[in-house]
C-alpha cells in the first residue's frame, strides 16, 4: 500500500511539473507573439505616416510636372492598396502594398531629377527629408519586426520547446519580406 502511495505521489508530482512548465512555456510564447504584434503595428504606423506624406508630395510634384499623370495614378493606386492593407492586418499583403509603393515612388523621384526647378523648391525638398526620414523609420521597423519573428520562430520550433507550442496552439509567423524587384532602380526616359 506504501509503495503504491508513493508511486501515486511520484506521479502527482511529474504531472505538476510538466504542468507548470508547460504554463511557463505558454507564458513566453505569449510574451513573445505580442512583442511581434507591437512591432507589427509599429511597421504599420511609419507605412501609414508614409501613406500620408503622399499626397503632399505628389501635389507639389504635380504642380511643376502636369504631363506625368500616370505615375501619379500608380502612385494613387498603390498608397490606396496599401491603405487597404494595413486595415486588413495580413503581413503578406502589406508587405506586397509597400513594395508597390516604393516602386512608384522611386518613379516619383527619378522623374523629380529632371526637374531643377522642382528640386530646388523649398516645400519638395522639405516633404523628400521627410519621406527620406520615414523611409528610414520603415526600414528599422521592418528590421526589428523580423528580429522578433525570428525570435519567436525559434521558441516555438525548437525542441522541446516547439512540442510545447503546438500543443498550445504557437506556430511560426511571417517575416517582412522585400520583393527582389524593389531592388530595381527605377528609369525615368523622357526621348
Amino acid at each position: 500500500m506504501k509503495k503504491q502511495y508513493n508511486t501515486v505521489i511520484v506521479i502527482l508530482l511529474v504531472l505538476a511539473i510538466t504542468l507548470s512548465s508547460l504554463l511557463k512555456m505558454g507564458n513566453k510564447f505569449m510574451s513573445l507573439k505580442e512583442d511581434v504584434k507591437m512591432q507589427e503595428a509599429q511597421v504599420e504606423s511609419v507605412l501609414q505616416r508614409r501613406a500620408e506624406l503622399i499626397p503632399n508630395l505628389v501635389a507639389t510634384v504635380n504642380g511643376y510636372v502636369k504631363h506625368e499623370e500616370t505615375i501619379f495614378f500608380e502612385i494613387a493606386e498603390a498608397r490606396s492598396t496599401l491603405i487597404k492593407s494595413l486595415s486588413s492586418g495580413n503581413v503578406s499583403s502589406i508587405s506586397e502594398a509597400s513594395i508597390a509603393l516604393d516602386s512608384a515612388l522611386g518613379k516619383l523621384i527619378a522623374i523629380s531629377e529632371n526637374y531643377p526647378e522642382l528640386k530646388s523648391s523649398e516645400q519638395f525638398i522639405a516633404l523628400m527629408d521627410e519621406l527620406a526620414g520615414t523611409e528610414n523609420r520603415i526600414a528599422v521597423a521592418r528590421q526589428t519586426y523580423n528580429e522578433k519573428v525570428s525570435i519567436y520562430n525559434k521558441a516555438v520550433q525548437e525542441f522541446p520547446t516547439g512540442t510545447a507550442a503546438r500543443l498550445l496552439g504557437y506556430y511560426p509567423l511571417p517575416y517582412f519580406q522585400a520583393d527582389e524587384s524593389a531592388a530595381n532602380v527605377p528609369t525615368v526616359n523622357f526621348n
